[in-house]
């Protein structure tokens, strides 16, 4: 009954914070966005303090149940586990701790945080690597088959879905999502929770306190008749059955051994015993467990990335005689950041690099950095729109602070970057015609076109940026004509301002 109350709470949370990733309309969000803010690291670094004590109360009540009901990759190691366990079961054994491996990763990501290194940090993060898996992986096919929807619906003249554009936001993350899920995945068909209990920072961490939890499992060592069932269940390999021990810093109170035991000695309760640590003969490693239908499942992986990375793209023709080139982005000496990120130095040490604003942008203009500095982070460009001043969706979504909320009015006052104009690419001096789109579409009127010779009215008109007005939304880059660098681009501010 235990597991099977763990399991339909894991599953609806699961469920929610992965739609949290796949949602295009902003309506998941509104109700369910509060669960992204449950998560250990973006509490942490939001200085939610009371999601952080929380947490530790509860491991401290009843053991590690935040990785086994509320962490969406510690809950996807879990399915993925119990498929393996189809094919093979009572293929777990107990084995020693790798303590030195643990603690070590947990202490340098713990420096980390503290120094502000979060891009560093993120990269074994487990919220943080289910985000970049969900919104580079599973987002795609999301939208591919709504895609497939949308175009049936449209012939049965019905509008309950609708076309959006799917592209690939960042080739090098989406490389490394793929690496992430497929590293993942296969250590969860072969080692069950390996990651959890020998990389993941925040279950160690967790483990500290686990260890002296008030209620957990227990042997009743008058019942139990060492048939090693728990053992061979325990996708922890926290169980040693001879020894009736359990190695409650790896435990994720998962009721898989309560469950498996026929003859009620695995209990889950309070615990007289207090047997917190493991001693026994280190045992070895070897054996069958590793057999899994690995080229079966790599194959089926690989189909489905190829099938995302090389999905058809429409050519973009002006009135179907000529293929317009598309924009490049501009190399900005200072990255940009949302409306609500403070700074470049506020958003560095906040950001999990979950990419959910990523996700939840609406006018595509951010993406995953390729950045070594600010690898998997996100930061603004304007090939495909532009950030409108009535738009915050960005600072609603973000978990962690990185982005604060802001209302609408705030926004159309914080200047971001402002424009910069390149004189080589503007079209009335490079074609000879005028253009002036810039200045028709600038939001907050810092754009004005004005005599390039000013003692010739008839020499050709160029934009001219009032740096004071310019809020850096972008719409003067993405208007501009020029092809295929912008003759105007918006360079980015280390802080932000007011106008």
């Amino acid at each position: 009954m235990l597991r099977k109350l763990r399991v339909t709470l894991a599953v609806i949370f699961f469920t929610l914070i992965t739609l949290l990733f796949l949602d295009f309309f902003g309506v998941i969000h509104a109700w369910f966005g509060w669960i992204a803010k449950l998560q250990f690291l973006p509490a942490l670094l939001a200085s939610s303090f009371v999601v952080v004590a929380a947490i530790v109360i509860i491991t401290l009540l009843f053991g590690r149940i935040y990785c086994s009901v509320l962490c969406p990759l510690g809950v996807y190691q879990d399915g993925v586990s119990r498929l393996a366990e189809k094919r093979q079961k009572n293929r777990y054994k107990f084995k020693q701790s790798r303590k030195w491996l643990r603690y070590g990763i947990a202490l340098v990501f713990v420096i980390l945080v503290a120094l502000g290194l979060n891009s560093v940090a993120i990269l074994i993060a487990p919220y943080s690597i289910y985000g970049r898996i969900a919104s580079n992986i599973f987002s795609p096919i999301y939208l591919l088959i709504n895609n497939v929807l949308a175009y049936f619906a449209e012939r049965w003249h019905s509008y309950a879905f609708y076309h959006v554009d799917v592209y690939i936001k960042s080739l090098p993350i989406f490389i490394i999502a793929i690496a992430y899920f497929l590293i993942i995945t296969i250590l969860s068909l072969v080692k069950g929770r390996w990651f959890c209990n020998n990389i993941c920072p925040v279950g160690t961490l967790l483990g500290i306190f686990s260890k002296y939890s008030v209620i957990k499992p227990h042997f009743d060592t008058e019942k139990c008749n060492s048939c090693g069932l728990c053992e061979k269940n325990c996708r922890c390999s926290a169980i040693d059955s001879k020894n009736h021990v359990i190695d409650y810093s790896r435990c994720v109170t998962c009721f898989v051994c309560v469950d498996k035991c026929h003859r009620d000695a695995m209990r889950y309760g309070l615990n007289k015993a207090h047997n917190t640590s493991v001693t026994p003969a280190t045992t070895n490693d070897s054996g069958d467990e590793g057999k899994t239908s690995r080229k079966t499942f790599i194959a089926t992986v690989a189909t489905i990335a190829t099938a995302t990375a090389l999905q058809a793209q429409e050519k973009v023709v002006d009135g179907g005689l000529a293929t317009i080139e598309k924009k490049k982005a501009p190399r900005r000496e200072t990255p940009l950041k949302p409306a609500g990120s403070v700074s470049l130095s506020n958003f560095s040490t906040h950001c999990t690099g979950c990419q959910l604003c990523v996700q939840a942008c609406p006018n595509e203009v951010l993406r995953a950095s390729s950045r070594i500095e600010t690898l998997m982070q996100p930061e603004m460009s304007y090939e495909r729109g532009y950030c409108r001043p009535e738009c915050t969706r960005c600072s609603e979504v973000c978990p962690a602070g990185a982005i604060r909320k802001i209302t609408r009015e705030e926004k159309t006052a914080i200047q971001i970057g402002h424009a910069v104009w390149v004189g080589q690419n503007c079209v009335p001096l490079r074609d000879g015609v005028s253009c002036g789109n810039c200045a028709k579409h600038c939001p907050s009127g810092a754009i004005t076109m004005m005599p390039y010779d000013p003692d010739d009215a008839t020499s050709p008109k160029i934009p001219s940026v009032n740096e004071e007005r310019c809020i850096g939304c972008g719409a003067c880059e993405h208007v501009c004509p020029a092809r295929p660098f912008s003759a105007i681009f918006v360079e980015g501010n280390f802080i932000h301002k007011e106008v």
